[in-house]
């Protein structure tokens, strides 16, 4: 591979800027303020379209990185991955970076290019209807008047809307509960009895901060998970000041850590090669090094493959299951009591506090936002199988819709970012077709969609993620909607240009109401 070649890949430092006739630009709606919706706002700006509102509900930007502040909190990609190629980050702290770190870098994005002029915050979008006979979006606006659009473009992500247990009792609890994406900081936790529910990405970053001052800490445990160790360290000033005076060392380092990551994707390819067994070879020995107890360490070994679900990284929750505070429950809880927990074999857990730490609900894209489409269609009636999308990005029926982080889009082995920046990069595309050719919408082609969900679900039934259990990346029935099944390198490729003859297009000229010109920004 050529180094243009990567470098390509990887985005490019600048967008070509592309102006349209003036007043010819859609005018667009963008949903949140995370990753994705602040990086469509730039690259919109970068190309010289300022016709676009950002609607947030909450009162700054951040999304996820916003919302998850619970001690320990931090990224678990390099952080000179997990920034925007068009926007690099050369004082990044540490290798992988915390979430107040990643937050202010959203927050100087933001001020950098004057995104707070298009930002509508305290502003929930709670549906999307598109209107056939204008070829537009209207949005209700929770608390407010509803408002319309030529194009909507969602960011909500993946991992927005936290998901608690089904468990009896649980509103009679006399005791303090919270999600850790909703961490209750005014709450003081010394000297408490704590249980914890959930042992997955957040716990484990989360456990081993707050043990140590526990009187009790409970870690109620439903299936063990797969946790490799994290390596971590901190830049010293003379790497940043190097980073920071030639631009193109930086840019060195974030390809190497990209290659690197890449080639992890052989691990869950094939959950039979011998690059799986391989990597889990490797996994089950540090596990044998950090828990010397056979007991313990039997509690702690999962069921299924490595990758199967997320496999997590830490350098410190194995030797926090093992202090004198700490107990693994593994016994199921049948209800919440108003004292604590009762697990099914009758035992009661004395508890002051109730951490969830039980993730997200990942699988119901954009829900609860209700889409309704072309004639009428509704968006969870065309999912009530499972989420689908032509590139995870457009859905037929839904013209002028597209998603940031969509369906089959999400990775157990890179950078999200990667993902998002070539949807920014395809979603312009589009757009500049739409000006072009003078169209009003754009709806990808059934068959098209069809064909290319069929070939992601082949690719999928090979892969680690497609093993016996149970995780986010999949839907009771088992189909996994999350997970792109192939190497980035192939999502690079196929989001190389987007093909008019892909989507029906609705012309402009049709009717004087169908323009996408813009009339104001939202």
């Amino acid at each position: 591979m050529r180094r243009s070649d990567l470098t390509r890949i990887l985005g490019p430092a600048r967008t070509r800027r592309w102006r349209a006739p003036t007043g010819q630009t859609p005018d667009i709606a963008i949903l949140g303020t995370g990753f994705a919706g602040i990086g469509m706002a730039i690259r919109l700006k970068q190309a010289g379209i300022d016709s676009f509102t950002i609607y947030e509900k909450a009162d700054r930007v951040g999304g996820t990185w916003r919302d998850n502040t619970y001690p320990g909190a931090a990224c678990d990609v390099p952080s000179h991955l997990y920034s925007f190629s068009f926007e690099p980050a050369p004082s990044w702290s540490r290798h992988f970076a915390p979430q107040a770190e990643i937050l202010a870098y959203l927050e100087r994005c933001t001020d950098r290019y004057a995104l707070h002029e298009h930002i509508r915050f305290g502003s929930e979008v709670t549906s999307a209807r598109y209107d056939d006979d204008t070829c537009r979006w209207e949005l209700g606006i929770a608390g407010g008047p509803s408002v319309s659009a030529a194009v909507l473009v969602s960011g909500l992500g993946q991992l927005n809307r936290p998901a608690y247990p089904d468990l009896p009792g649980i509103d009679d609890f006399a005791g303090t509960q919270f999600h850790s994406a909703r961490w209750n900081h005014d709450h003081d936790l010394t000297g408490e009895r704590i249980a914890v529910i959930g042992n997955g990405a957040s716990a484990v970053q989360f456990v081993p901060k707050i043990a140590p001052g526990a009187a009790h800490l409970y870690q109620v445990q439903r299936s063990a998970n797969w946790i490799g160790p994290k390596p971590d360290r901190l830049y010293a000033d003379v790497t940043k000041d190097l980073f920071r005076a030639v631009p193109a060392l930086e840019r060195a380092y974030r390809a190497g850590i990209y290659l690197s990551f890449e080639s992890r994707f052989l691990a869950f390819r094939d959950r039979d090669g011998a690059a799986s067994k391989l990597f889990e070879k490797g996994i089950r020995a540090y596990l044998r090094q950090q828990v010397p107890d056979p007991e313990l360490r039997a509690v702690l070994t999962p069921d299924y493959p490595v990758g199967c679900k997320r496999v997590l990284i830490s350098n410190d929750y194995y030797a926090t299951l093992q202090r004198d505070n700490v107990e693994v429950v593994t016994d199921p809880i049948e209800r919440v009591t108003p004292d604590g927990l009762r697990t099914a074999s009758g035992r009661d857990l004395p508890v002051d506090t109730i951490i969830y730490g039980t993730g997200f609900d990942s699988t119901h894209f954009l829900s609860p936002l209700e889409i309704v489409g072309h004639n009428g269609v509704r968006l969870d009636e065309v999912w009530r199988d499972g989420a689908e999308a032509y590139l995870g990005m457009t859905v037929a029926g839904f013209p002028n819709l597209f998603m940031l982080y969509g369906p089959n889009t999400n990775l157990g082995h890179n950078s999200i970012l990667f993902m998002i920046e070539r949807q920014l990069t395809y979603v312009l595309q589009c757009l500049r077709s739409l000006v072009d050719h003078d169209l009003a919408a754009i709806d990808v082609r059934h068959e098209v969609m069809d064909r290319y969900n069929d070939s992601i679900q082949e690719s999928v039934r090979s892969t680690v993620w497609n093993a016996g259990c149970h995780s986010w990346y999949k839907t009771d029935s088992g189909k996994v909607t999350n997970n792109w099944p192939r190497f980035t390198l192939q999502y690079w490729w196929d989001t190389v240009s987007a093909d008019l003859d892909d989507f029906d297009q609705e012309p402009a000229r049709t009717h004087p109401r169908r323009r996408v010109a813009a009339t104001g920004s939202g």
